[in-house]
């Protein structure tokens, strides 16, 4: 972990093409699986809006953040900024960038997740190191599922 809140990175390994991986992690109906409650995306190559869900959706104690594709580089590369004010373009100051970079490794793929943009919201540094926590321990559990959705996915008839 970055000690100064400035990147979360995580690596995983996912036995599944690359192609595959791509696709669980940058379409909505494979994005539900595994992170968000519900999802919503135009169109999965940049300049693509959607929104991610957490909370049953409808309700009002949902949380939902709009998000923004900036890179889509099938099937190694995808990017997106998230958790900005819908009414504001997404930029550097406002908003968390999230990157997926899939390594085609033996019969499947390393997955390499970053996600920054924390330092760059100035905020003091106890909401600073609140949202990294919150991030950090989101993705800690989130991640873990994609192996266990692709297995799932790959599996089915």
């Amino acid at each position: 972990m970055d000690i100064e809140y400035g990147s979360i990175e995580r690596e995983i390994y996912v036995d599944a093409s690359p192609a595959v991986v791509f696709a669980v992690v940058s379409r909505p109906e494979h994005l539900r699986e595994w992170w968000p409650d519900d999802a919503a995306l135009d169109d999965p190559t940049a300049g693509g809006t959607g929104e991610l869900t957490f909370g049953p959706h409808g309700d009002e104690s949902s949380v939902v953040v709009p998000l923004t594709v900036v890179e889509s580089v099938p099937p190694r590369l995808f990017s997106f900024r998230w958790a900005y004010d819908p009414s504001a373009a997404p930029d550097q100051s406002n908003s968390f960038l999230v990157t997926f970079e899939l390594v085609p490794s033996g019969a499947g793929t390393t997955l390499r997740l970053t996600e920054t943009g924390f330092r760059e919201q100035g905020w003091e540094a106890a909401v600073l190191e609140a949202t990294y926590q919150d991030h950090a321990e989101g993705w800690g559990r989130f991640l873990p599922q994609l192996p266990q959705y692709v297995a799932r996915l790959v599996s089915a008839p």
